[in-house]
């Protein structure tokens, strides 16, 4: 099964990653098969700008893998599993790597409206949003596991997030 395990920056997508790949899951890290696939880098926001429609119809994944990013949901997958974080939770986290500001803020409101949850369903029709708040990447595994191939209900985190 072709797994996406995607959400907004900071919701623990590489540490759950890590996880499941200690399980013995082959976990592809999707940043570096978008390398040659930059078009620019978008210094305002410090990230680069790539072609995902292009990269999405070239590469070839592995019928059995998990495909970690937060572009992940964008490739043919058998099921998309949505990391979620609250907002408050989430903000905590970005500003503990040293985020700029207006990038904390971008992240937690797109989060808050459930951005890539809603871009995921969109594209599928077996998508599962998985709460982090307040759990370790290992819990993460586990409901990730347990929900392998089954929609689950969206979550909504827009009433959390603060003026």
């Amino acid at each position: 099964m072709k797994i996406a395990l995607t959400g907004t920056p900071g919701t623990g997508k590489t540490a759950v990653a890590a996880e499941l790949a200690g399980r013995g899951l082959n976990v592809l890290d999707l940043n570096s098969l978008l390398v040659p696939y930059r078009l620019e880098r978008d210094e305002a926001r410090g990230s680069w700008v790539v072609d995902v429609e292009r990269a999405a119809r070239e590469l070839e994944l592995p019928s059995d893998c998990v495909l970690e990013g937060h572009l992940s949901h964008f490739f043919d997958v058998d099921w998309v599993a949505v990391l979620r974080c609250s907002p408050g939770e989430l903000e905590l986290r970005l500003k503990g790597r040293g985020w700029p500001p207006e990038k904390v803020r971008e992240n937690v409101e797109a989060e808050a409206l459930g951005i890539i949850s809603s871009e995921a369903r969109e594209l599928h029709r077996n998508v599962c949003d998985i709460d982090t708040t307040g759990r370790t990447p290992r819990q993460v595994a586990d409901r990730l596991l347990s929900e392998r191939g089954r929609a689950c209900p969206g979550l909504d985190f827009l009433d959390l997030l603060d003026g």
